[in-house]
């Protein structure tokens, strides 16, 4: 994970991956210019070793020789081959040597598929790689989501190996042994370097306006391009700035040799940062540049279309301090008994359109092709059930007139008085369903409810010493109309270990929205005065995914293992071991 912490004393923050502060928020217009230029959220690289036990026995003078050929599958269902291990002789209980690193990603089903075959002595001579696969017995197959491996307490999950054989009529399926999958976190995901770097003499180019430093730091591909890795808040007013400490993966950086590139950029917020001056250096580099003391003058490269010099600045970066040291990541809290508790909200208005009609935001296609609703509930519930262990989810709609009864701003969607949680993503599917025919669509939008329940549900949990963290996602086609209340209770909310998604569909005017979100990195205020302690809201409108492509509510949930960890080191709480 790339890591950068922000204690926001001037009221805008660093979003890194470990953020070690209650402090910590979220600064929209730096966010957004980061995406823009590729930076991603959490990055794990994982280590897979696999075994099996009690293989059918394909030869008739020895047993089997086992290999295994490790896919993944795309939401398409096509298989795309990842590696292959090696051929294990004579043994129907065997346990690879060769590991499978992957890249663990938070916000993405992963699905892996795994074939095991005896592979034909005739062809052991060959490499794994030139092995022609139909040339070889099947002897099963094996399918997990690598969500469901991460998430065991040993990180270990054993599966049925299935011997599929397919008939003109129906496939058959016999169970053939069993299939075990461990998975190890790679040291370098957990090694993390900490800087405090500052700057001198930051030329101030418009007099009339101030300056507000922020640094980014990116790692150079092979492309000759860079990668937004990490990056500080933004000082206010500073022509001699000290940034609060990052932290660098070192996972993600690549090697303390890797050339890095530090830009400071002078914020404005349009999200058009202007660029002040860079200084590239490796770790190595700038941990002499802590030994001595020295500053590093920054410099300009020539525009486009000038033939002139590399610009040297005045200006220094200085690394006040450089350590290393092995961080606690999200995984390990993961596999330490913390769980992730999905709640949804649904946004009932009369302004979405009659649920009978094609134009009506809640249409139920016959065909079967999900509304925008359905859409979010799947692409949000398929990531978050593998880390909740019952999978029972609280689920509520608002803005809606129950049968025989007034409007309601938070009422149950299974229709219940008395509990409100679905089985699944699918019990959420059903009860939103179910709900379209038992209410009447009213009004105004009023989020105050629904995140108070969800607060509430919340602290009840922290109370009893539970290891949960709660993400609520709430889907509307409106402004919210209780604005103050809605920020009330997001600031109270902000002590509490929850987040908040909100997605926006259909076409309306959502700017008003985009202020729950902590806009400009501005932290929300109650009616009191009190500040929410942290970011806790994402928003988005839907629309903006429609092209296909990553997801932008795929964008939104790699957000979480971040702000989980915000809550988490906050508290100092450590991760069972």
């Amino acid at each position: 994970m790339g890591n950068c912490f922000s204690d926001d004393a001037v009221g805008r923050s660093a979003a890194g991956a470990t953020p070690f502060s209650q402090n910590n928020t979220s600064n929209t217009a730096v966010d957004c210019f980061l995406l823009s230029r590729g930076y991603r959220g959490l990055y794990s690289q994982i280590e897979l070793s696999f075994s099996a036990s009690n293989l059918r026995d394909r030869d008739v003078f020895s047993q089997s020789d086992p290999m295994v050929v490790i896919y993944t599958k795309g939401r398409d269902g096509k298989l795309e081959e990842l590696d292959r291990t090696e051929v294990i002789q004579n043994s129907l209980n065997p346990k690879w040597i060769h590991k499978l690193k992957i890249t663990y990603l938070f916000e993405v089903v992963q699905t892996l598929v795994f074939f095991v075959y005896d592979v034909d002595t005739q062809y052991q001579n060959l490499g794994v790689k030139m092995l022609k696969l139909d040339e070889q017995q099947y002897l099963g197959e094996a399918t997990c989501v690598l969500s469901e491996i991460v998430t065991k307490s040993e990180r270990s999950l054993t599966l049925d190996l299935v011997y599929r054989e397919e008939s003109t009529s129906s496939t058959h399926t016999h169970h053939r042994g069993k299939f075990t999958v461990h998975a190890e976190e790679c040291v370098s995901s957990k090694t993390t370097t900490e800087m405090i770097l500052r700057c001198s003499d930051l030329e101030h180019k418009d007099l009339f306006s101030r300056i507000d430093p922020f640094l980014v730091i990116s790692k150079t591909v092979e492309s000759k391009s860079s990668i937004p890795v990490c990056k500080t808040e933004v000082i206010k007013n500073d022509l001699n700035p000290t940034w609060k400490p990052v932290f660098l993966n070192m996972q993600q950086v690549g090697s303390k040799d890797s050339p890095l590139i530090i830009e400071c950029y002078n914020f404005n917020n349009n999200g058009k940062h202007e660029l002040i001056g860079k200084v590239q250096k490796s770790l190595v580099e700038l941990e002499k540049l802590s030994f001595s003391g020295e500053g590093e003058n920054l410099f300009l490269l020539p525009s486009a279309g000038h033939d002139y010099h590399i610009k040297v600045l005045k200006s220094q970066l200085f690394v006040d301090k450089f350590s290393e040291s092995v961080q606690q990541t999200f995984l390990d809290y993961i596999a330490g008994g913390y769980e992730m508790n999905f709640m949804v909200a649904v946004d009932f208005t009369a302004s979405n359109g009659n649920p009978r009609l094609p134009d009506s935001l809640h249409f139920i296609d016959p065909s079967g092709r999900p509304n925008s609703y359905q859409r979010a509930i799947i692409e949000v519930g398929e990531v978050l059930q593998f880390y909740d262990s019952d999978k029972r989810f609280p689920a509520w709609g608002f803005g809606a007139r129950p049968i025989d009864g007034p409007v309601s701003h938070c009422f149950n969607l299974n229709g219940s008085s008395h509990y409100c949680e679905v089985e699944g993503t699918q019990g959420i599917l059903m009860a939103y369903t179910s709900a379209l025919h038992n209410v009447s669509l009213a009004g105004p939008t009023l989020f105050g409810p629904v995140v108070n329940n969800a607060a509430l549900i919340a602290s009840q949990s922290l109370a009893s010493g539970g290891r949960k963290y709660f993400v609520l996602l709430i889907i509307t086609d409106g402004v919210v109309t209780d604005l103050q209340e809605t920020k009330d209770a997001l600031v109270k909310a902000s002590d509490l270990p929850l987040s908040i998604l909100i997605v926006g569909v259909g076409g309306a005017d959502f700017k008003e929205m985009e202020v729950l979100d902590a806009d400009k990195g501005e932290r929300l205020e109650s009616t009191t005065g009190r500040v929410a302690s942290r970011d806790i809201v994402q928003f988005v409108p839907f629309r903006d995914v429609q092209g296909g492509g990553i997801s932008v509510v795929q964008e939104l949930l790699a957000e979480i293992p971040h702000q989980f960890l915000t809550y988490i080191r906050s508290r100092d709480v450590q991760p069972n071991s």
